[in-house]
């Protein structure tokens, strides 16, 4: 059985390996084992390899936050889940050729929704949602801005508002983004720099903006918060620039911007199993009915994970890398 695994914190081209190791064997009691189907790569990945992650894993370390599969095999006493089911794992260790987990680690999807998109329906789509919904409570017709947004999350993020009737200002670093955006359904693509706050003002003709959403940190969060309301609020869950996030003495005192941080994990140990498992059929049904779709610019096989990595960390790319550890997917 074919895994990746990385030994040493630095450059994760260099650092990432496919090895083999001994397979996973049959699943016990309340285990299934699974094929892995496909599974993307995520700034977090490329992160927790430089060792500039949340937290940091004894080496030599395996990773992947997630990915798809079907169901090989089931143990005693699982009945929620049956072979030839295509389900999404809850649980990290991802990029492998197979995995034994619990039953009540994985959750069932629909079979007729492509397989490409349930690989990434575990961490973007519930990051999206959850910072829309439980942060400031948002109608149809309220505006929100987010920048970094021609990325996963960002483009979750405009279908997901549009589908709620709310309104989206997306920002960008680079032009000719434009039509593609406005096609996924955003309001207003705005190329960032130091007029933001007044493009964005006369775009939206003075709209009251209430939540930010920033997934690049540096002086970025302090442009989009100027393009907030009073007491508005800044949430921060990515480091593209890499540099920490800043706002002005004015914005946090006079102002009174609250900067907060999201992180999935926490929100997802916080939700009962059903609560979770309601989630991402919801977003799964988002899927199926067309509302979520994120392209993919590029597949490969577990073997070559290390163009695959390299792949993932270029800037200007047109959408997301997959890995395919069993073979080609439809």
């Amino acid at each position: 059985m074919k895994v990746a695994q990385f030994s040493a914190f630095g450059t994760p081209e260099e650092m990432i390996e496919c090895i083999e190791v001994e397979d996973v064997g049959a699943p016990g009691p309340g285990e299934v084992v699974l094929d892995v189907l496909a599974f993307p790569i995520n700034p977090a990945d490329l992160l927790l390899i430089e060792g500039r992650y949340a937290t940091r894993p004894p080496l030599p370390a395996r990773l992947g936050a997630e990915c798809v599969g079907r169901i090989a095999a089931v143990g005693d006493g699982v009945e929620d889940v049956a072979t030839g089911d295509v389900v999404v794992p809850l649980t990290r260790e991802n990029w492998v050729q197979r995995r034994r987990v619990k039953a009540s680690d994985v959750v069932r999807v629909a079979q007729d929704v492509p397989v490409a998109q349930l690989a990434m329906l575990r961490v973007n789509p519930p990051t999206a949602w959850l910072m829309m919904k439980k942060y400031v409570d948002l109608q149809p017709g309220d505006w929100l801005i987010q920048d970094a947004a021609n990325s996963g999350v960002g483009r979750c993020l405009i279908r997901l508002a549009q589908a709620e009737g709310v309104r989206t200002v997306n920002v960008v670093r680079r032009g000719g983004l434009d039509e593609e955006l406005k096609d996924l359904g955003a309001d207003v693509v705005a190329v960032d720099g130091p007029d933001l706050s007044e493009r964005v003002k006369t775009a939206t003709k003075g709209a009251a903006i209430r939540l930010a959403i920033d997934a690049i940190g540096g002086e970025q969060v302090t442009r989009i918060g100027d393009c907030l309301v009073d007491e508005g609020i800044i949430l921060n869950y990515g480091l593209l620039s890499g540099k920490a996030p800043r706002l002005r003495a004015d914005q946090t005192v006079f102002r009174r911007l609250w900067l907060t941080g999201f992180w999935l994990a926490p929100w997802l140990e916080n939700m009962s199993v059903d609560e979770v498992r309601e989630l991402y059929d919801m977003l799964a049904a988002r899927i199926a009915d067309g509302t979520l779709d994120v392209p993919v610019e590029a597949t490969y096989p577990l073997e070559e994970i290390g163009q695959a990595v390299a792949h993932a960390a270029r800037y200007r790319r047109a959408g997301k890398i997959l890995v395919t550890p069993n073979g080609p997917i439809d």
